[in-house]
């Protein structure tokens, strides 16, 4: 039997998926539904487990974690790994890493409800209704306006789509974009500068790695029309959140919707918290029954191929399985 261990199930919505029964009579399950920062705390957490799930990369598994926990055998990712895990350090632990696919629609959706609940004030209207009042402010039309795509990727040419059907007019800029196939999205390119000058409504849709961590610069906050607006359903990490909040304290920018952050879960005594301009979620963007449903079948599954000795179909890292058998472990 081995141990697994199930990380950050906030709502108890990972341990519950019927998926677990296929392997129940061959582990111990243990799920867990806070986040722990302290490394230490951690570690000891995680040692007598063999088998680890962390939902998305709420975990982050430095080398120096992974060094502590000699009994690990897999990580097992929901989701695609977006840097959470040291890979060169598992490997050379002897750790298996196994990945699922993303989460399909459901950041391209999320992102069409925050920009539709900005521009018509869904939140604080909802609000005031449950406080008996009635229409507190004004709200504005998407169509005609300009929507700036940062990353016209999978996700930011399926926002295109969207932002073309409701009239908006659409500008896009991705480190390797061209115009023509900023074309075939029916999209316009521009220089990152422009996109900030012209837009009102920004959107990010970029990886967060080393070249992306804070590309999105106090310098382009403050080139904002003071009407526009900023979303963010990506990473916390692609922004300069001081800067972000800064500006949207004093007003320089018409407001925000924003589903990450630089820490999550987002402190709550955190300045954002108390701002009236910005929507907050708390990092729904993949957070669906449906994306929950594909990420457990297939770590799942994970699981259950390495149990039987089989090289799972997510395995990042399979050349790990050889070298145990190589040394007859």
């Amino acid at each position: 039997m081995k141990k697994v261990a199930l990380l950050d199930d906030y709502q108890g919505a990972g341990i519950s998926q019927p998926h677990w029964r296929r392997i129940a009579a061959r582990i111990v399950l243990e799920g867990f539904s806070d986040t722990l920062r302290d490394e230490s705390e951690l570690v000891q957490r995680l040692r007598p487990f063999q088998i680890v799930v962390p939902i998305r990369e709420r975990t982050h598994f430095s080398a120096a974690i992974l060094r502590q926990l000699p009994t690990l055998e897999l990580l097992s990712l929901t989701g695609k790994n977006s840097g959470q895990v040291d890979m060169a350090a598992a490997s050379e632990q002897g750790i298996l890493v196994t990945q699922t696919e993303g989460s399909g629609p459901s950041a391209i959706e999320m992102t069409m409800a925050l920009m539709l609940a900005l521009a018509h004030r869904v939140p604080q209207e909802d609000r005031a209704m449950h406080l008996g009042l009635w229409q507190t402010g004004i709200g504005f039309d998407l169509s005609g306006k300009v929507l700036g795509i940062v990353g016209l990727g999978r996700i930011g040419t399926r926002i295109a789509a969207f932002a073309n059907q409701l009239g908006m007019r659409v500008l896009a800029w991705s480190a390797n974009l061209t115009e023509q196939k900023a074309a075939a999205a029916r999209a316009t390119y521009v220089d990152l500068d422009d996109l900030f000058r012209q837009s009102d409504i920004i959107t990010l849709h970029l990886r967060l790695s080393e070249r992306t961590n804070q590309i999105i610069t106090a310098r382009h906050i403050s080139l904002m029309k003071a009407t526009a607006c900023f979303v963010n359903t990506a990473r916390g990490q692609l922004v300069d959140e001081e800067a972000l909040v800064d500006a949207l304290r004093a007003g320089r920018i018409r407001g925000a919707a924003l589903d990450v952050f630089h820490t999550e879960p987002l402190p709550v005594n955190h300045p954002l918290r108390s701002l009236e301009n910005v929507i907050l979620t708390p990092h729904m963007g993949y957070v669906t029954e449906d994306s929950y449903g594909q990420f457990f079948r297939q770590a799942i599954e994970n699981i259950e191929s390495y149990l039987e000795g089989r090289v799972p179909a997510g395995a990042m890292n399979p050349q790990v399985l050889a070298d145990r058998m190589s040394r007859g472990k």
